[in-house]
């Protein structure tokens, strides 16, 4: 069974492993243009650990995931294109999210955690991301427009509430 605990400073080195084990997962589904320039680096998993956002899912103690979970607003969120957001009362953010090469059930688990500390959830992925996309609507997730990162990219955004 997999469990969600806050990340530790001591454990930067298995989460780069895990993103970057995430990372070659979309080069292998042909998603070549997220998570360039070494994103996420090592100082973002440290300011998200610090700052009480970087969680890990692990199983049998092993960290088998890692995502950031962000409670508050997103500066990028406050613009969507070509559709709206469900609603606008207070959110959360999950964001860097990636697993082990093997691991299984880590959306799932990540976002059961989510929604026990937030009942509003958004998120975005790239649009080459189709794991991420399967993942995101599979568990609900409608569809809500498009944002822009603070680089400009653009990223397929999404909002999930439970009452």
């Amino acid at each position: 069974m997999n469990i969600v605990r806050p990340a530790i400073i001591p454990e930067i080195p298995a989460i780069m492993e895990v993103l970057s084990d995430g990372r070659e997962k979309m080069r292998a589904e042909g998603n070549v243009n997220q998570w360039t320039e070494g994103y996420p680096s090592l100082e973002i998993i440290r300011e998200d650990i610090e700052k009480g956002w970087g969680f890990v899912v692990c199983k049998d103690g092993e960290i088998e995931g890692y995502f950031a979970f962000i409670q508050g607003i997103e500066p990028t969120y406050s613009v969507i294109y070509d559709g709206e957001w469900i609603s606008d009362e207070p959110y959360a953010v999950i964001h860097r999210m990636a697993s082990k090469h093997g691991a299984h059930g880590v959306f799932a688990t990540a976002l059961a955690f989510a929604l026990e500390n937030c009942k509003n959830i958004r998120i975005d992925t790239h649009r080459d991301n189709k794991i991420m996309q399967y993942n995101i609507l599979k568990h609900g997730f409608p569809y809500c427009g498009i944002i822009y990162l603070a680089s400009g990219d653009e990223r397929l955004a999404y909002q999930l509430i439970k009452d």
